[in-house]
């Protein structure tokens, strides 16, 4: 029996790492943060990787890795605001879980990142209407996803439990 994974995807500072860590033992499934993984395998951070080889080697990689964790094996996946990019990512995720879009406010996204050096695209001069901007462009393939879940207000457990019933019921229709 294949379980199915839950994929938590959205813009950056929406809660996909900070909800996958604390859902995952709920569910009794594997947590992967993508992003930490694609630093660990390459020995390096993102924003190293965004600086010595450009987006698109960062968006290869985070493809391969996409493709390596899509199949249904029990995971909950937080992955990086711009694996919507690539429809391929989506696709193989909803082959083999439940893709939920995690939603915040421009101003509450920012509040959450503002102070995070991590963030290679949010290294402006003004982070603000940067983050505008990219949100603006990605919201469509944010928009394309069924279901979603607004994370700018509630706790983390009131969130945390509103996606822990969407997956169960999904688990439960899940074909073997």
């Amino acid at each position: 029996m294949s379980i199915p994974n839950l994929v938590l995807v959205g813009f950056m500072g929406t809660g996909k790492s900070a909800v996958g860590r604390r859902i995952a033992p709920q569910l009794h499934l594997d947590f992967i943060d993508m992003d930490d993984l694609i630093e660990s395998r390459q020995g390096r951070s993102i924003s190293q990787i965004f600086t010595e080889q450009g987006e698109p080697a960062f968006r290869a990689i985070e493809r391969d890795l996409a493709h390596e964790l899509a199949p249904p094996q029990g995971r909950v996946i937080a992955t990086g605001g711009g694996v919507v990019l690539n429809p391929e990512n989506l696709h193989d995720f909803q082959a083999g879980g439940l893709v939920i879009c995690l939603k915040a406010t421009p101003e509450v996204i920012f509040q959450r990142v503002a102070s995070n050096r991590r963030r290679p695209l949010l290294n402006t001069p003004n982070p603000f209407q940067s983050m505008v901007a990219l949100l603006e462009q990605r919201r469509p393939f944010y928009e394309a996803i069924p279901q979603s879940i607004d994370t700018s207000s509630g706790s983390l457990s009131q969130i945390v439990s509103e996606i822990a019933g969407l997956y169960e019921v999904f688990r439960n229709s899940f074909p073997d």
